[in-house]
């Protein structure tokens, strides 16, 4: 298991890229958003919110769960080596993909939206049979089958919670992922896009991608013990 402080320190890292991701790729998801209130919550404005609401909380379940399953996978290592150079070892890889992520973001490293465009294409594709299937499911499973759809970010997100070595971790990373995603995809849901707007200029985007490479960085240089105390986390 991840010692307390590291897993502060992903939990916040996996929000600061949701919240990123939800930047890059508002487009897609707050279309979604939109159709799946629309369609699952009727004519009534509460009705529509609250179908928005499950929907969204469908979606962060299927990230956690997809973070969960893949750390299990990744803890594998941990126990097939010495577990503490293992532990070091996928601490420092975990740490170079969320410096990638931040990097990407602020626009200096190569963009993961093609995964995105492939997202696009396959929902475009899809549209009128998903969109008669989810007419009959409920908000939680629409927003289930949601989070899995093609996602540059979300796939390296993943790959981040692969490499924590824990499967608490690995949840507590695409829970935060998750939630940092909400205020942007349901702000497009109800079509504010002034804010997203501001939100999406390259100062901000530099200021994240900045934010995540520091977490990166943090995680992989400094000893967990003192990233605990940072946290204000008393350890036994």
């Amino acid at each position: 298991m991840a010692p307390a402080g590291l897993s502060e320190l992903s939990l916040l890292g996996g929000m600061l890229a949701g919240f990123a991701s939800s930047l890059h790729c508002v487009g897609m998801c707050g279309g979604i958003a939109a159709s799946l209130s629309v369609s699952l919550g009727g004519d009534a404005a509460r009705s529509r919110a609250r179908a928005l609401m499950l929907a969204q909380t469908g979606r962060i379940a299927a990230y956690v769960f997809a973070g969960a399953v893949l750390a299990a996978l990744g803890s594998q290592a941990y126990f097939a080596f010495d577990r503490a150079e293992a532990h070091l070892i996928l601490r420092w890889l975990a740490a170079a993909m969320l410096v990638y992520i931040g990097l990407s973001v602020a626009g200096w490293a190569p963009s993961l939206a093609g995964v995105d465009r492939l997202g696009a294409r396959l929902l475009t594709w899809m549209r009128a049979p998903f969109s008669g299937a989810l007419s009959l499911a409920s908000p939680l499973l629409a927003g289930f089958l949601w989070g899995f759809l093609p996602c540059g970010m979300v796939y390296a997100t993943l790959f981040y919670a692969m490499l924590s070595g824990s499967i608490a971790t690995g949840a507590l990373i695409m829970l935060g992922f998750g939630l940092g995603t909400l205020p942007a995809v349901t702000a497009a849901a109800f079509g504010v896009t002034g804010l997203l707007s501001a939100a999406r200029t390259p100062r901000v985007r530099i200021a994240v991608g900045l934010a995540i490479v520091m977490i990166g960085v943090a995680s992989a240089a400094l000893p967990w013990r003192t990233i605990a105390a940072f946290c204000g986390i008393e350890l036994a």
